[in-house]
């Protein structure tokens, strides 16, 4: 009776052994909320052969912006031009234009290692009477670097821009942001296996000595 118990505490051990492990891998979510104004400079780079279509770049700073993330770049997004609406729809994938290229990229980053990237989309009013650029869109954030290394969430943006006479200069303005992003992070749980064996041995336990009582009452 007694050795049939302890073979049924010894796979149970082990079983919350396994359950113990399950728990420490895993993970939670860490949320940071993100707001900003950067100022900026955007080029819209003719594309060859190819009317009223851009490449787009843009830069920003902000030595204030939240997690260091001082500076952002935008490059390699192409846009369109309706030149009856002066509406420019601008993304990151050139295919949807009928172009080859990189795929576009937005990074947020600082002086230390920690870095956020994705990228963006957005659509924007070109008035050439006022030259004034104005326009929204997301950046979509798909990983990041440092303790952002995973990281994925939205950030909305507004932008308002003044033209340059010089269509070949950058236009500049100021981009706001808001939004959040998440970082998966490890739960630890460095005591649970330890504590669940000791369940098994401690319940291994109590039954020997009940053993060893009733062994002793009998003689």
């Amino acid at each position: 009776m007694l050795y049939s118990r302890i073979t049924w505490l010894i796979p149970l051990a082990f079983t919350l052994v396994g359950f113990g492990s399950s728990i420490k891998s895993a993970t939670a979510q860490t949320t940071y909320p993100f707001e900003a104004v950067y100022d900026t400079e955007a080029t819209l780079r003719p594309i060859p052969n190819r009317s009223n279509v851009f490449e787009i770049f843009v830069s920003g700073t902000n030595p204030d912006a939240p997690y260091g993330l001082t500076n952002f770049t935008s490059t390699n997004n192409y846009g369109q031009l309706d030149p009856g609406t002066g509406v420019l729809t601008f993304g990151p994938d050139p295919a949807t234009l009928g172009l080859e290229g990189p795929f576009g990229r937005d990074e947020f980053f600082g002086s230390s290692d920690d870095s956020l990237f994705g990228s963006s989309s957005a659509t924007a009013l070109l008035d050439l009477q006022n030259f004034t650029l104005s326009g929204s869109g997301t950046v979509n954030i798909t990983g990041g670097t440092g303790r952002f290394s995973g990281a994925i969430g939205t950030l909305n943006f507004f932008e308002n821009d003044e033209l340059n006479p010089d269509p070949t200069a950058p236009t500049r303005g100021r981009a706001i942001l808001s939004g959040f992003f998440q970082v998966p992070e490890k739960v630890p749980e460095p005591r649970t296996n330890l504590a669940l064996v000791g369940v098994g041995v401690t319940g291994a336990g109590f039954l020997l000595r009940q053993r060893r009582l009733r062994s002793a009452g009998k003689s």
